[in-house]
């Protein structure tokens, strides 16, 4: 199979979606690796990396889209990419369809076949593809957080651990999730005082084995988390319904209740986002203030740390990459169950439930 790497153009995306040592194995495999010239120098991987690992450069987006049976990407494709999508070409990346009718219809119009790393699920319930970016998105949503409570970025001026004789900030993780537990973690490490909402008891019970007993858990509902967004100094939203979008858990009329300075960033963005102010932003411009609530929105989080990112991501999707390079798609999704459950369009038809749901297709 002839396989295209793009260069990512989502605003400041520095990962690539293979690595040499990828191109190595699928070229031992016999098939043909097209790699956009400099696609992988932002994550630490030279064109001459992918030449001696047997890849093939070419110079720009247009040649990889029109040579390529299987795109494979990190990030969903940008308008820019649509009209160069072709009928029944694979495009394996992340999706998150259900945040974006217009991603979803131009997909539907290219008559491409789609699958979404979000959604490939195993029988557990766990989302391989995904854990890896939620791994590293929680951690920063921790770091960025405690970077923008400094008073210079409109923060509430707070140390999250704080210092001997003044107390640690407190922190709100909603959902005890990958990215929940993740962010908490990191909380809970700089010394901050951390409570985490959930709705499942069985995660609950499972973040009070493993945190420290600063890491307090709580049932999540309305009346809880007003109660806790008053003396909040950052809150996290973390929620994930695979596939679909994520429900409104703050509302406008919420901040209100907030002090000012008060930090919110939302790793469910990509999703649609758990706060009803959210808007998604980028690295470049990657917060806005509401009602003095300063929010933290960027759709790519993972993408500012790419030598970690591209490393955890291309670990778990290369061999979903060779099997379907292997078999082709329809027999890869036919052999394994978890990889079919990612296939969201196939050739003009929506196959995701959730996506069907949040549209009405």
């Amino acid at each position: 199979m002839k396989i295209g790497i793009p260069v990512e153009l989502k605003n400041n995306e520095s990962r690539v979606s293979i690595t040499p040592a990828g191109v190595f194995e699928l070229n031992k495999n016999n098939h043909e690796v097209y790699i956009q010239n400099n696609a992988g120098l932002a994550s630490g991987f030279s064109d001459q990396d992918y030449k001696e690992a047997g890849g093939l450069i070419l110079p720009d987006i247009a040649s990889i889209y029109e040579v390529a049976e299987m795109i494979v990407k990190v990030k969903e494709p940008v308008e820019s990419e649509y009209k160069l999508i072709r009928p029944k070409q694979i495009i394996f990346t992340y999706f998150h369809f259900a945040s974006s009718k217009k991603l979803t219809q131009a997909m539907i119009d290219s008559k491409s076949v789609c699958i979404a790393y979000e959604t490939v699920q195993d029988e557990d319930g766990s989302l391989p593809l995904l854990t890896p970016m939620s791994e590293v998105a929680g951690r920063m949503a921790t770091q960025q957080g405690a970077k923008y409570l400094e008073k210079p970025i409109r923060g509430k001026g707070i140390l999250l651990g704080g210092v001997p004789g003044v107390p640690p900030g407190k922190v709100l993780v909603l959902g005890a999730g990958v990215v929940g537990i993740q962010a908490a973690k990191m909380a809970a490490g700089l010394g901050a005082h951390v409570t985490i909402l959930d709705v499942n008891l069985k995660r609950l019970r499972y973040v009070n084995d493993i945190m420290p007993s600063h890491v307090v858990t709580e049932f999540s509902n309305e009346y809880n988390i007003r109660k806790h967004i008053k003396n909040s100094d950052l809150i996290i939203g973390a929620v994930l319904i695979a596939g679909a979008k994520a429900p409104k858990l703050i509302t406008e009329d919420m901040l209100e209740e907030m002090a000012p300075g008060t930090v919110m960033v939302d790793v469910a963005v990509d999703q649609g986002g758990c706060f009803e102010t959210t808007m998604p932003t980028t690295h470049q411009n990657p917060t806005y203030v509401v009602n003095d609530i300063l929010h933290y929105c960027v759709t790519n989080m993972p993408g500012a740390v790419p030598y970690t990112s591209t490393l955890a991501l291309t670990n778990v999707t290369f061999p979903y990459v060779l099997q379907i390079a292997d078999l082709g798609w329809q027999k890869a999704c036919k052999n394994n169950k978890s990889l079919n459950k990612g296939l969201s369009i196939d050739q003009g038809k929506v196959i995701c439930p959730e996506v069907k749901k949040a549209f009405d297709y």
